[in-house]
């Protein structure tokens, strides 16, 4: 079984960054996709940006410009870049690696920002 552990949330003002990891216990074969998932409170998880295992990126509308989604093969990491954060990106940051026939989470990590 794999696990997903992320780590690099906290507190931090509007305007400031943070760099999200998320590294999987073991390799995982036959990446599809990867990315990165918020949960505020009250409301359905979202996509907040992926990755294709060639490179491909994809990001929500309110982050564009703003986020950056990386990702290191060798050791099955992901990351997100967060810069000139608002308040309305706190939330829960999950990753998610997706294989052909399976998908893997993380328990998340708690982002907040104060105005």
């Amino acid at each position: 079984q794999v696990q997903l552990v992320e780590s690099g949330g906290g507190l931090v003002q509007a305007g400031g960054s943070l760099r999200l990891s998320c590294a999987a216990s073991r390799y995982i074969f036959s990446i599809n996709h990867m990315g990165w998932y918020r949960q505020a409170p009250g409301k359905q998880r979202e996509l907040v940006a992926s990755i294709t295992s060639g490179g491909t990126t994809n990001y929500a509308d309110s982050v564009k410009g703003r986020f950056a989604i990386s990702k290191d093969n060798t050791k099955i990491t992901i990351y997100l870049q967060m810069n000139s954060l608002k308040p309305e990106d706190t939330g829960v940051y999950y990753c998610n690696i997706a294989e052909v026939t399976r998908s893997y989470w993380g328990r998340g990590t708690q982002v907040t920002v104060s105005s």
